[in-house]
């Protein structure tokens, strides 16, 4: 089984996916997983994980119910409001849908560098590991210091780094970027997604090489036991056809191992997501 470790679904709204600007065109459109499917067949790809796109619970209850639907779904990575009194009982409405494994917060649309170190966002990560479910991390480089932190203090937390913390492909500037991903290595509670590459770079004119250092740096740090193959379609198809973000995993990772590929494809997705 080869698993996409993160994708997205939605119908496009353009009120509620303000996000998806008009340089984006290409994705305001409704993408569904009949969308998806012959692309994940002509890729070899057997299941995916669905993380959240917009932050409400209906958007939760959006791909709990697209999961009843379709086997492709193996995991969802839902939106709570970590940061309300009502983490608890918000966490313990899906205690009874399987399916969902994790949360994730859109940190990289918030201003506020230390938005990881508030205090009621910590307590809501802290009730995520009392209940079992892992975390997503997007981010961006203004973060890195309180990711730091807050990975820190929640040492039974289980993390996931998205997209590698988005280096800046357009313009090579890797220096603070590098160091961050050296440190936040170091805690073996977070694991990364090889994911989002190509939308960081320049739409029309990336390479494959492109992605080759950036990849391998993680690879060096993370080792390739906590490295997991995410498309993020539809996304990706502002700058790549699915097969071709197949491809740039493919040449960046480099030689794997029998081991080591079906951990990349598979096995370290499923472990995670404890599916």
């Amino acid at each position: 089984m080869r698993i996409d470790a993160h994708q997205h679904f939605w119908l496009y709204d353009k009120e509620r996916d303000r996000w998806i600007t008009d340089e984006m065109a290409a994705i305001q459109r409704n993408f569904m997983p009949t969308d998806l499917a012959p692309l994940l067949r002509a890729s070899n790809i057997d299941g995916v994980v669905a993380v959240q796109a917009s932050q409400s619970l209906e958007e939760t209850k959006f791909l709990i119910d697209l999961s009843t639907m379709y086997a492709m779904i193996k995991a969802v990575v839902g939106w709570v409001d970590l940061q309300a009194d009502t983490i608890e009982e918000q966490l313990m409405q899906f205690q009874a849908s399987s399916i969902v494994k994790g949360f994730r917060h859109v940190i990289e649309g918030e201003e506020d560098p230390d938005f990881l170190m508030r205090p009621a966002f910590l307590n809501g990560i802290k009730t995520l590991t009392k209940y079992n479910y892992t975390f997503d991390l997007l981010i961006r480089p203004r973060h890195f210091q309180s990711t730091l932190s807050c990975v820190s203090a929640n040492p039974n937390q289980r993390f996931v780094l998205d997209h590698i913390a988005k280096p800046n492909f357009r313009d090579k500037e890797f220096e603070q970027w590098s160091i961050f991903i050296e440190s936040l290595a170091k805690y073996p509670n977070v694991f990364c997604k090889v994911s989002g590459l190509v939308t960081e770079a320049n739409w029309n004119s990336w390479t494959f090489t492109d992605f080759v250092h950036s990849v391998q740096h993680v690879v060096t740090c993370f080792g390739k036991d906590r490295l997991m193959f995410g498309s993020d379609w539809p996304v990706c198809e502002l700058a790549a056809e699915y097969s071709e973000v197949i491809k740039i995993a493919q040449t960046a990772i480099g030689d794997l191992s029998a081991l080591e590929e079906d951990a990349f494809w598979s096995a370290t997705a499923k472990k995670f997501y404890s599916f």
